[in-house]
């Protein structure tokens, strides 16, 4: 067993993950000396990983796509906000069981920076990430959230599940703010142009106001957040997202204060 600390990003993939260099980076602006690791694991291990990672030395991990379901499930304790979502996104190792919460909603949020009651929205996607903002934007009182996937059924379960209404196209009813919770971006060799797409996109206006949160290890733009950019939307990228979920990550793991501007020259820097 390690004596130093150690928390990871459980994903698949994970390669691209911003993640290492925000967390080290915040443990090294704190004085404490831990690790931050990408942990690349298959949906079948899943579970077998995260039960032998406290042996291990690890204090705590985060979740990205495809487990944060699974993450939920297997935690032995969870928040009100991760249960409320159906969503988990941060495990936290204790000695006798495993604690889940979800920092996304409110990293979201924190990313968001400007009231959101009474926005129109519509959240694109309706997995982990997707569930996370529209409970997010729900309880912070925005006056409509409609939520679109590829697959409508699974939009119409999560809007059944959080009280949100189910749209039919990507800028239905004309939102003041759309959040591409999808991974669609996430792919450098998918052209931008099929990216809008699939996403129900192309040949739109944005709204006012788009959060991406999709990034890329490589610092390159997103066909979303280039799309809104175009078109003089105010955008918000997934690595704004990512620092301020990742901060309330670090605030669990390690009882500290985040230190949000190491974290974010981190994440910029790459």
């Amino acid at each position: 067993m390690s004596t130093r600390p150690l928390a990871g990003v459980l994903g698949h993939p994970v390669a691209h993950s911003l993640s290492p260099a925000i967390q080290n980076a915040a443990f090294r602006a704190a004085g404490l000396d831990w690790r931050y690791l990408k942990l690349p694991v298959p949906p079948e291990r899943f579970t077998e990983v995260v039960r032998a990672l406290p042996a291990s030395g690890y204090r705590g991990a985060n979740v990205t796509i495809p487990h944060k379901l699974a993450a939920l499930e297997l935690a032995g304790e969870a928040t009100g906000a991760a249960r409320a979502i159906g969503a988990a996104n941060t495990l936290i190792f204790r000695a006798e069981t495993i604690g889940a919460d979800n920092t996304d909603a409110q990293g979201l949020l924190e990313a968001i920076s400007t009231p959101v009651a009474g926005v129109r929205a519509v959240v694109l996607g309706a997995g982990g990430a997707g569930r996370a903002a529209v409970w997010a934007l729900i309880q912070a009182g925005a006056g409509r959230v409609a939520v679109w996937n590829r697959t409508p059924e699974k939009a119409r379960a999560l809007a059944r599940d959080l009280g949100a209404e189910c749209a039919g196209h990507a800028l239905e009813g004309g939102p003041d703010l759309l959040v591409n919770a999808t991974s669609v971006g996430l792919d450098p060799s998918v052209p931008a142009g099929a990216a809008l797409e699939a996403l129900g996109l192309g040949g739109s206006e944005p709204p006012a106001t788009v959060v991406d949160l999709v990034y890329r290890g490589d610092g390159g733009v997103t066909p979303v957040t280039a799309w809104a950019t175009r078109g003089g939307a105010r955008t918000i990228d997934g690595i704004e997202v990512l620092v301020q979920q990742g901060a309330r990550s670090f605030e669990l793991w390690t009882g500290r204060s985040a230190p949000l501007d190491a974290m974010r020259a981190a994440a910029r820097s790459g």
